[in-house]
């Protein structure tokens, strides 16, 4: 695509994303606050309690990245599992399949050493 392409496609983009901004504005309004209970944050109908010190667990963290790495961890092999017939007929399959191997033999020890070290534990 030549450059010209490009920057028309990034005008029209900015452009319109501007206009259903204000398009948004324009037909939803403003919200009205009528009391001060309504701007307040409704959690099951226990009233509002503020606390300063709110600790997060780190565990919380771990655990999601681990399951972001996961996901990465799929999305790479359905690929390969999908063309990996095209791999074999074109002479590839046997170094392709060694790569998948040692993905898979680093991404397994890395979860041993998760398990080992007691990472996933919420205790």
């Amino acid at each position: 695509m030549p450059l010209g392409g490009i920057i028309f496609i990034t005008l029209f983009i900015g452009v319109f994303g501007v206009i259903l901004i204000y398009l948004a504005r324009w037909t939803g309004g403003r919200a009205k606050r009528t009391s001060a209970a309504k701007m307040e944050i409704y959690e099951c109908g226990i009233p509002e309690q503020e606390k300063k010190d709110t600790k997060i667990s780190v565990k919380f963290y771990l655990t999601a990245i681990l399951f972001i790495l996961f996901d990465i961890e799929i999305i790479f092999m359905y690929p390969w599992a999908v063309g990996f017939r095209e791999f074999i007929h074109s002479g590839a399959g046997p170094f392709v399949f060694g790569s998948m191997i040692i993905f898979l033999a680093i991404f397994i020890f890395g979860l041993w050493w998760e398990i080992k070290s007691k990472a996933l534990e919420w205790d």
